[in-house]
């Protein structure tokens, strides 16, 4: 199955405001397994990055101005992610600023149902816990020395191998909670019926047989005799 991890850096923090994207990063993940191919793109907003914005990213409107616009990047985009699920950090903020920059050039929006949002499995594998990038990083001894600003592609980077974490983690949980379930319930659980194997009987042969007896004949203090004493 492929996944395709998502993030996106933005002017500021509302796209009701006219806020826009300014940076889109994808990793895709195929079988749970980082393939090494991304996806990587700046963005020209349109308008000025606000102080905040500008404080966390590093990337100011006179930097971005000389890249291309949403609406002329964002076929190779959509070519990159395809009909994938998506995998992003607080999907609704995304999702939303890439829905509304899609309904700016009339093209169909992305399915929030097709999204896994690891916010939401960090908050309830982890009650009580920060759920930040950064608090999950540290959880997985993630180095984080290159994370000195916000940026797309390293964070989508460093979420893809929280996710993976935490994917193993849902993993054995659910293979725990499954030793306490009826075989109907685990082939609902997985989807397809268990495989069922015909039992072979394998006998020695006759030289085989006397070669054993010779061996055993050899042992002078085997220790089935101790436990049967």
């Amino acid at each position: 199955m492929r996944e395709v991890v998502l993030d996106t850096e933005t002017t500021g923090l509302s796209f009701l405001n006219g806020d826009r994207i300014i940076e889109i990063g994808c990793v895709e993940i195929i079988d749970k397994r980082i393939t090494g191919e991304v996806f990587h793109v700046l963005i020209n907003p349109e308008r000025e990055v606000s102080e905040e914005a500008f404080k966390i990213t590093g990337l100011s409107y006179d930097f971005l101005k000389k890249f291309k616009t949403f609406g002329d990047s964002c076929g190779e985009f959509l070519e990159f992610i395809g009909n994938s699920r998506l995998v992003i950090h607080n999907a609704p903020f995304d999702i939303g600023f890439l829905n509304y920059e899609l309904s700016q050039i009339n093209v169909r929006e992305l399915d929030p149902y097709n999204v896994v949002d690891t916010l939401d499995i960090a908050k309830e594998k982890y009650p009580g816990f920060s759920s930040t990038l950064d608090a999950l990083c540290r959880r997985f001894s993630i180095d984080l020395a290159e994370r000195v600003k916000h940026g797309a592609l390293l964070d989508a980077q460093l979420l893809a191998r929280v996710y993976l974490h935490m994917s193993v983690e849902l993993l054995q949980k659910s293979i725990f909670e499954s030793s306490n379930k009826s075989k109907e319930d685990y082939d609902d659980h997985i989807g397809a019926p268990l495989p069922k194997f015909e039992l072979r009987e394998f006998f020695p042969s006759e030289e085989e047989a006397e070669l054993h007896e010779a061996f055993l004949e050899k042992l002078s203090n085997p220790i089935w005799k101790k436990l049967r004493a």
